[in-house]
């Protein structure tokens, strides 16, 4: 989709959209627009629920011979119009035009007084909600709809000062290549994205200076990673540990580590899933994806920062050499897993991953994010990720990052009595506790067992938020690339020098 800013035309034609404040105040265009179609702006207005309140739409067809469609958004309070509202903006504007089978729309942004964006940088955002939305994963379809297909081919935002917005836009570009790429990863079916496929991909991001370095199983088994090894040994697939830097900070400032979860697919072992809902488990590599997309967008907009991320990629199958409930493995740490149930596989992965971050870069943080636990779910919903940390003041920056671009956290609790429910009697821990309760918890609670003292800590389950059944205003249905965003501004407003 093209994206143009342009100032204000000597008038409006096809399909325009305008701003309306709350309490039904049109802003400078809609007042213009009502003039000179005999106030029918006002009256339809007063004529339906529309009051303009955050994200709410009303469409008026055929106000006049050059103006087709006519939408009026609602901004909301001034105090409301940030960066994410106009990206929600954006993101309806394009969602309508795709329904309604529309190709161009303007969308025409006025100053808002007591916003503390600018027209601009209002704009701007505005743009990146219409991409954002309009993305779709289709490569694979030979027959499509016309209704499936987006229309939309072309969205001008109008403006005084066209020049400041495409500035702003220039910046966020890089943010819509790396969802993107985030998205198309977590789409991918698992016959085409496996360990081998995935880190591959990830090389692709050399081109952007990230340096990409990738372990095969026999690397890996040299530095002891008995428990990653052990998830992906029922597999054809050989599993991977891929490893990448971006390193354009101060010498001397400590890394961050990035670690995602990457199981292509996750059949459940021996231990196997049941049939109903199993094609979903493509997507168990949600986090590797997430990461490897948050580092295309520190390359993409030369992030002054040193970071590194590792993503344990496996393939969880049942075979006559797969991993058996009962199995002791060592991990890279040296300590020992008892494996109660093949289904608990990525904390086995993520184990391994964080301790060879901490061992070879020796991170100032180390955040990961994984599809992890359906309890996450149970507990959260849709809605939220799950946080786990050691750390205050690394949650709180988490939290904050994730506040301001939609992708919201919750911290969940961490301690001794948890603890004990992941003891074994024959090996230093197991997988899973006795019970379902807490079962995020005890997840998060072994993944604790292998942050070395010192390291600030976080855990993002992000099962209940990396796919959506439903969409949003910036995301259609499908993968979300939750954590892309969410990485990069952790960074951006703590690491960046």
């Amino acid at each position: 989709m093209k994206v143009e800013f342009s100032a204000f035309p000597k008038a409006f034609s096809g399909n325009v959209a305008v701003f309306v404040g709350a309490d039904k105040q049109p802003l400078a265009t809609a007042q213009v627009i009502d003039k000179e179609v005999g106030g029918t702006v006002v009256r339809a207005m007063n004529a339906s629920r529309f009051t303009g309140a955050k994200a709410q739409t009303l469409t008026l067809l055929g106000q006049s011979g050059s103006l087709a469609r006519l939408t009026l958004l609602g901004v909301g309070k001034a105090r409301e119009l940030d960066a994410r509202t106009a990206e929600g903006l954006g993101g309806l504007i394009a969602a309508e035009a795709n329904a309604s089978g529309q190709k161009t729309v303007t969308v025409v942004v006025d100053p808002v007084k007591g916003t503390r964006l600018s027209p601009g940088q209002i704009a701007a955002h505005v743009a990146l909600g219409a991409r954002l939305r309009n993305y779709r994963f289709g490569r694979y379809k030979t027959k499509d709809k016309p209704e499936q297909k987006p229309t939309l081919e072309q969205i001008t935002v109008v403006l005084a000062g066209p020049a400041e917005a495409r500035r702003a836009y220039a910046l966020l570009e890089p943010t819509i290549d790396a969802v993107f790429f985030a998205r198309d990863l977590v789409s991918e079916p698992p016959n085409v994205l496996y360990p081998v496929s995935f880190a591959q991909r990830a090389k692709e991001l050399t081109k952007l200076g990230v340096k990409v370095e990738i372990l095969g199983e026999a690397e890996m088994k040299k530095l002891g990673m008995g428990s990653l090894l052990g998830v992906g040994q029922g597999s054809e697939r050989e599993s991977q540990l891929l490893v990448m830097r971006w390193m354009n900070g101060p010498k001397s400032q400590k890394p961050v580590a990035l670690i995602g979860k990457g199981v292509t697919f996750d059949t459940g072992g021996i231990s196997l899933k049941p049939a109903g809902g199993m094609e979903d488990m493509k997507w168990d590599m949600g986090g590797a994806g997430a990461v490897t997309g948050a580092m295309r967008l520190l390359a993409g907009r030369k992030a002054k920062a040193n970071v590194i991320a590792i993503c344990a990629l496996v393939e969880n199958m049942p075979d006559g050499k797969a991993q058996r409930p009962g199995d002791v493995v060592k991990s890279m740490s040296g300590q020992t897993i008892e494996v109660i149930n093949t289904d608990a596989e990525g904390r086995l992965i993520l184990c391994d991953a964080m301790w060879y971050a901490q061992e070879k870069f020796e991170p100032q943080a180390m955040v990961e994010l994984s599809t992890l636990t359906g309890a996450i779910i149970v507990a959260l919903g849709h809605e939220r990720a799950g946080l786990f940390s050691n750390n205050t003041p690394l949650s709180n920056k988490l939290r904050a990052a994730g506040s301001l671009i939609g992708e919201k956290l919750w911290r969940m609790p961490l301690g001794p009595s948890y603890d004990k429910l992941i003891d074994s009697e024959i090996a230093d821990m197991k997988n899973v506790s006795n019970g379902r309760d807490g079962g995020s918890i005890t997840a998060a609670q072994f993944l604790q067992r292998f942050v070395k003292e010192g390291v600030a800590w976080a855990h993002l389950d992000i099962a209940g938020v990396a796919w959506s059944a439903k969409g949003d205003n910036t995301t259609p249905k499908g993968a979300t690339a939750f954590g892309v965003r969410l990485l990069d501004r952790l960074i951006a407003d703590n690491y960046e020098r």
